[in-house]
């Protein structure tokens, strides 16, 4: 690198402004050849990566991290306008609610205000010969005014329609149908609002980290769900999904290509009775994702695992979903869940505040394939025990290093007794 500084009469020249100010050194970047570029030291590219943010596709809260742009048929918004007023803020919605109902009664409003201008009721007020479309309407506020208590059937009575207008009875009818309409379109789209499964979402936790541990002699990616409500999730199911790039063998590059994890579909174990806090294990096998992943290799992927478990609300019957996501820093590889069910006295008690905790154990840092390879190279039943095996290791390798330092020992002592032996016979002499 190649620091520009300036020279003392290169300051002198400048105006005073530009010396009071102080003037950064820059820092230019050298010109590397195009084959020194491409050898950059994989240090500094580590670095560079584990400096950059981490890109989730769905967000921990289970939102979905993904923006749409350039959505030129902005008309399909339209076409659906019910789910188009639903999704937005409850701000907007409001804003929408007080804006639909005050349009119509304003604009019915005026229809009446013009019906009474041109059959001149607003200038035989007080005739009482004068028989007028609406009885006691003597200006635009009026009009308004039974405007809203036709479209609300308030119906205080003061203000009435006669049977001697029937423009006014055609109008009447047609502000009674659009009203009921117009109450039913936007009662409904607050209801719904209110009563989103969304919320219930709220109350489905998932743990903050996911593990990979040993369980019935074989490796597992495993990770907690747990249920804070005491109204049941009925039918409730659970999907998992590895979000990861992937180059086909044509060169094709694929970004955020999504595989199925197997957590129980073709034995059922992802139909779940979501009561207390359950593990959803994956077992990592021959058709597994992480088949051939190690520790070491789990540290340098980019991945991301997707999390959605769904069901019916028991209070409401609606479908409900919840999603949350683990990237590579959030899968701790050989641990576990700390248990949170105890048994009390009649009932079972389940304590969240270890929902979360995982604590260590003992498993192979190699992958699953290594894993079988081993097993199988060294004949071993199924019901063999990594953790015994790797005691076993352990009991050898002691048992080397003692080995060793007995035999260390008595050479030593040997050569110790040689020595004296020497020296004895060099004395004689």
């Amino acid at each position: 690198f190649t620091l520009n500084v300036l020279t003392e009469s290169q300051i002198l020249q400048e105006s005073p402004m530009e010396q009071d100010v102080e003037s950064p050194i820059t820092i230019r970047q050298p010109k590397l050849p195009k084959q020194a570029r491409e050898d950059l030291p994989k240090q500094v590219a580590e670095k560079e990566k584990a400096r950059r943010k981490i890109q989730r596709y769905v967000r921990k809260d289970g939102k979905c991290n993904v923006h749409h742009g350039n959505v030129r048929e902005t008309y399909r918004y339209l076409t659906d306008i019910f789910t188009t007023l639903v999704d937005l803020k409850w701000r907007f919605n409001l804003f929408i609610f007080v804006l639909v109902y005050t349009v119509t009664w304003l604009f019915f409003g005026m229809i009446w205000w013009l019906i009474a201008y041109i059959r001149g009721d607003l200038e035989h007020i007080g005739d009482t010969k004068w028989t007028p479309c609406v009885n006691n309407l003597n200006g635009f506020v009026s009009a308004f005014l039974f405007s809203i208590e036709t479209e609300t059937t308030i119906g205080y009575g003061y203000r009435v329609i006669t049977d001697k207008c029937p423009e006014g009875i055609v109008l009447l009818l047609v502000q009674s149908v659009l009203g009921s309409i117009v109450n039913a379109f936007m009662v409904g789209c607050m209801f719904v609002k209110i009563s989103q499964p969304k919320k219930r979402a709220e109350t489905l936790v998932f743990s903050t980290h996911a593990v990979i541990s040993m369980r019935d002699g074989k490796l597992c990616l495993m990770f907690r769900v747990g249920d804070l409500r005491n109204s049941h999730i009925v039918e409730a199911s659970i999907r998992a999904k590895l979000i990861k790039s992937k180059q086909t063998k044509e060169g094709e590059f694929i970004p955020l290509n999504q595989t199925d994890i197997n957590v129980g579909y073709d034995t059922g174990d992802d139909r779940l009775f979501l009561v207390s806090p359950l593990i959803i294990c994956h077992e990592i096998n021959q058709h597994s994702p992480f088949w051939d992943i190690s520790k070491d290799h789990l540290a340098k992927e980019e991945l991301e695992i997707v999390v959605i478990l769904e069901g019916m609300v028991e209070a409401t019957g609606m479908t409900c979903q919840a999603r949350s996501s683990y990237v590579t820093s959030e899968i701790l590889w050989g641990h576990r869940f700390t248990p949170v069910l105890t048994l009390e006295d009649g009932f079972y008690e389940v304590d969240y505040n270890s929902f979360h905790e995982t604590y260590e154990t003992n498993t192979p840092t190699c992958s699953a394939h290594e894993l079988m390879e081993m097993t199988a190279r060294e004949g071993l039943p199924l019901s063999w025990s990594v953790a015994s095996k790797l005691n076993q290791h352990a009991e050898l390798e002691t048992e080397e290093e003692k080995d060793k330092g007995t035999s260390r020992n008595n050479k030593e002592q040997t050569e110790r007794n040689g020595d004296v032996e020497r020296m004895e016979n060099e004395s004689k002499v």
